[in-house]
């Protein structure tokens, strides 16, 4: 009998997984080539996408966009949403679901090319992202851009579409999480691991790194407890359209925080709509995934 592996064994990986998603992620991220210098080179804003600058989840929006198009049925996603809601709504993470989701994360994508994605991307953000932009967050962006700030968008989204939202904003640049792919056609293999909760900060400290940023002149935006790493990081956070978690910690640290949902009730319901549309939209690329597996159709476009 295999004897159970100690948790601690596992943190290096786990820690050096996070670190080469970060490090990845700011590598590939689009950095501004406009003749202007900053008027304060050493400051910049990060926001989270999901939720924060957009309604709900860029990666459902996606999801769905593939769905119209035909790439893989409602019974796909269904198949594999009963583990994000399972964590979703009991709390409990189950290790074994971690890593399937993490095998399976744009695994979807595998043997098509980097070129279909941002194609596809960039139709999928004209029919279903850009009227859900929050203009409350839009604004506090511009705001930045204006005092002579980098704006970036750090997102668990895969770093094409992360690049498309920041471009259509006028944004500096994004990072997100990046698909390894050669030649230009994706392998259905991440790059270290998803642009998630620490690996989101260790982005920030790596591209801070090449930027000469000083992190405590930064601002960092986000609605989820689960990015503390990143708001934490910086010298200015600010908790945006918060889950309960995250308002009551920046109550209890005296950080600034802005709801643009309109009225008390719609708060209460975005907070349960958004735990249903990110169990069933995080698990659509795991879905989709699962369907490669079982059926490749040679030539298939994606």
């Amino acid at each position: 009998m295999t004897p159970p592996t100690d948790p601690r064994r596992r943190r290096p990986n786990l820690r050096q997984r996070s670190v080469l998603a970060g490090e990845a992620s700011a590598a590939a991220a689009e950095v501004e080539t406009a003749l202007d210098t900053p008027a304060d080179p050493s400051a910049a804003a990060f926001f989270d996408v999901d939720n924060t600058v957009m309604q709900g989840a860029s990666i459902f929006h996606l999801a769905r966009g593939l769905h119209r198009r035909k790439f893989f049925t409602t019974r796909d996603i269904l198949g594999a949403a009963w583990k994000q809601a399972y964590f979703r709504f009991v709390g409990v993470e189950d290790p074994d679901h971690v890593a399937d989701a993490r095998s399976s994360a744009l695994g979807f994508i595998a043997g098509r090319t980097v070129a279909e994605l941002e194609d596809l991307g960039e139709a999928i953000f004209d029919e279903a992202m850009a009227h859900r932009i929050w203009p409350g967050t839009r604004a506090l962006a511009q705001l930045h851009l204006d005092q002579g700030q980098r704006v970036w968008l750090v997102t668990a989204a895969p770093i094409e579409i992360a690049h498309i939202i920041a471009q259509r904003l006028g944004l500096t640049g994004a990072m997100g999480t990046v698909a390894e792919h050669v030649d230009g056609v994706y392998t259905g293999k991440l790059v270290g691991d998803l642009l998630h909760g620490p690996a989101k900060a260790e982005a920030i400290k790596a591209l801070a790194a090449r930027e000469n940023l000083d992190l405590q002149k930064c601002s960092a935006y986000s609605d989820s407890f689960n990015d503390l790493p990143m708001l934490m990081l910086v010298g200015d956070p600010c908790a945006i359209n918060p889950d309960a978690r995250l308002r009551a910690r920046a109550r209890q640290l005296g950080w600034r925080v802005r709801d643009y949902r309109t009225g008390r009730k719609a708060a209460r319901a975005g907070v349960a709509v958004g735990a249903v549309v990110g169990a069933v939209g995080g698990t659509i690329a795991a879905g989709a995934a699962l369907r490669g597996r079982r059926r490749r159709l040679p030539g298939a476009r994606f």
